[in-house]
Formats: structure tokens, sequence, C-alpha cells
């Protein structure tokens, strides 16, 4: 655990690089091997889109980097946060429940507050329009939502008080489990439901990208499948059943063109829901 520790204390940005460039490799080489669905479109011309809205993202984390490391450090330096103030406990149970806490406010709560506010829907549409779920999609955001994700990144290390090594550890495997549970791959079925009682599993991520309601609002997990079943928004659809993108946004011409994908927030509402 020590040299865990160490290791992400001060990895570089390199190694960050490779942990998303290798893990979309990885995945997009076992989609193509073993696919969920056989989606007849132009993958490269999919994932060109996807990739822009990923480097998009990687540029708002870089400018604002410098915010999170002053609050990461600010809380470990002020014993400020609630692992600040925890009894002395095993480092590993203190790094999950660290992880468990960034996952929370981070990214549970970030995504269901999204889903749940018009205007911030209007950002977070983008990633639902995508009607050709696999492994770039992981990644897929507007950057207005990378904005408002990084605010609750930052939100949640002031209230959990983790140490750097620690956002970086779990932004690590954030980036893997979102790729992995995006990945349009078939797991046996009783795989992956036992893989649900535990993590964001492919086809319960995959239900969250059903094109209507309620699907489209539950499974907002992350990494940990936890928060769902805590929260009551844990819901399953058999996979042969499931529709992806979103009912006001079904044609090409809207979810398959970054400038009208841009151009999506700032658009009249088409519902009640995102209007």
């Amino acid at each position: 655990m020590n040299d865990i520790i160490a290791y992400f204390s001060t990895i570089p940005s390199s190694h960050r690089s490779l942990i998303l460039i290798g893990g979309i490799t990885i995945f997009w080489l076992i989609e193509n091997t073993f696919p969920l669905f056989r989606m007849q479109y132009r993958k490269w011309q999919h994932a060109g889109i996807n990739f822009f809205l990923t480097f998009t993202t990687i540029i708002v984390n870089f400018v604002l980097a410098f915010i999170l490391i002053k609050t990461a450090n600010w809380t470990t330096e002020n014993n400020f946060g609630l692992l600040q103030w925890l009894p002395k406990i095993p480092i590993w149970l203190y790094t999950l429940i660290g992880l468990l806490l960034l996952d929370l406010i981070g990214a549970y709560l970030a995504h269901y507050i999204q889903h749940k506010i018009k205007f911030l829907w209007r950002f977070h549409i983008v990633h639902h329009t995508d009607t050709w779920i696999d492994t770039t999609t992981a990644n897929r955001h507007h950057p207005g939502e990378s904005i408002i994700r990084f605010i609750f990144t930052t939100l949640g290390v002031l209230i959990v008080g983790s140490p750097m090594w620690m956002v970086f550890l779990y932004q690590s495997l954030s980036v893997i489990f979102s790729q992995f549970n995006h990945a349009n791959i078939s797991l046996p079925n009783k795989l992956d439901a036992m893989l649900s009682y535990f993590i964001i599993s492919p086809n319960m991520h995959k239900v969250h990208h059903h094109y209507i309601l309620p699907y489209t609002d539950s499974n907002y997990g992350n990494i940990f499948s936890v928060w769902d079943r805590i929260f009551g928004t844990f819901t399953t659809l058999p996979k042969e059943e499931l529709i992806y993108g979103v009912d006001t946004h079904m044609s090409s011409e809207e979810n398959n063109r970054l400038k009208n994908l841009l151009q999506i927030p700032f658009q009249k509402s088409r519902s009640a829901k995102n209007s």
C-alpha cells in the first residue's frame, strides 16, 4: 500500500496520459472481439468526436489543476475534512473510505444533480446523445460539463479532506472504470450481475444510457455501485431492450456532428426535462 501511495504522490502527467490511452486501447480491442452489439456505424468518425471532447476535458482539468492541488494541500495542512477527523485506522481502510467518499460527492452527487437541475442538464445531455455507446463515450463531455464536474471534484476533496495522492489514485481508477462500463463488451449475465453488487458493471451503466425515462434517471454511479443501491437509484433492464441516446436528440444531425454538440446547451429546449 505504501508503494501505491508513493507512486500516486509523484505520478508524472505522462503516466496519467498512458492510463487514459492504454485503457481506451485495451477496451477498444476487447469490444471489437467480444461486442455486446454489432453496431453499424463509422467507428473512427464516432471516435473522433468523442476524442475531441476527451481532449477538451483534459485541457479543462489541466488548466484548473492548481485549484485542486491547493485544495488538497490545504485540507491536509489544516486537518480539515472527514478523513482528517477519523481515528487512526489501517491505511487500506483509510484509502477505501476516501475513495468511496470521493466517488459519492465528486461523481454520484455531481451526476445526480446534473440530471435534476435543468441548466446543468443542458451540458450533460451531450454525453447522453451518443447512440453508439462504446469505450470512447466515457469522456464524451461538453467543455461546460467538464468545468461543472471539476467543481464537484474540488468540493469532494474539500469535504473529504483527501490528500493529493488519493485524488490522483481516484482519478486514475475513474478513467479505467468509466472506459470499462461504457465499453461495448459482452459479459455473461451472471458475472455482470455479480460485479454490479460492488462496482458499476457494463450492463448496469448501459441502462443509464437507455433513451427514455425512468432509465435515464437511474444508475448514476461511477466506480462503486453501493450509492445507487443505498439511495434507491439502481434499476435493471434486459440488454436486448436497450436503445441508446436521449429521446430529444435521436437524429444523426443532432448527435453525431461536433458543431451541434457544442451548441446544444445554448439551443432551445426540447422538453419539460431540459427546458
